[in-house]
């Protein structure tokens, strides 16, 4: 396995920008949510479920995507409940386990909250896309003007340098 290359400071540029990035993107999903009077957390538990495989969620499957711990989980899920998003229903094939699904009017929201956040990524533009430093290039190769790495991928053009 090859080390990364040295850290320069266009790669530090490139973290600081999308770090601003990412911050924009919060606090606009922050303000997104607020206005549709539901809380970032329960918009995420909507999203995770409606992106799960099977458009349930058991709650240790929650907690972990929303990285809280279980008692966190049933809280969120409690009160989703009681607001009309989502509702409990039995796992059909482990009858103990219990699976949260979206309601009709938590899937309306989450397709409208949704649509804010694509929005707003689409605003955020490349900025938006994580940098990641290539490894140290082999002696006589590396990236290209066109900031085309080894391995064919092109890099955003906030990390491919100064001249890139």
């Amino acid at each position: 396995m090859r080390r990364p290359r040295p850290l320069e400071d266009s790669d530090y540029r490139a973290l600081a920008d999308w770090r601003y990035a990412l911050r924009r993107f919060l606090r606009s999903s922050a303000e997104i949510t607020r206005q549709a009077g539901v809380s970032a957390t329960q918009y995420q538990l909507l999203l995770f479920i409606r992106g799960s495989s099977d458009g349930a969620l058991a709650i240790a499957d929650i907690a972990e995507r929303l990285q809280v711990r279980h008692h966190s989980a049933v809280g969120l899920v409690d009160r989703c409940e009681r607001s009309g998003l989502v509702r409990r229903r039995r796992d059909p094939a482990n009858r103990r386990r219990v699976l949260v699904q979206t309601t009709p009017r938590g899937a309306a929201l989450l397709r409208r909250l949704a649509g804010a956040h694509f929005a707003t990524i689409e605003r955020l533009g490349k900025a938006f896309v994580p940098p990641i430093p290539g490894p140290a290039p082999k002696a006589g190769s590396g990236a290209s003007a066109s900031g085309q790495a080894e391995s064919g991928r092109e890099r955003p053009p906030s990390v491919r340098g100064a001249s890139g």
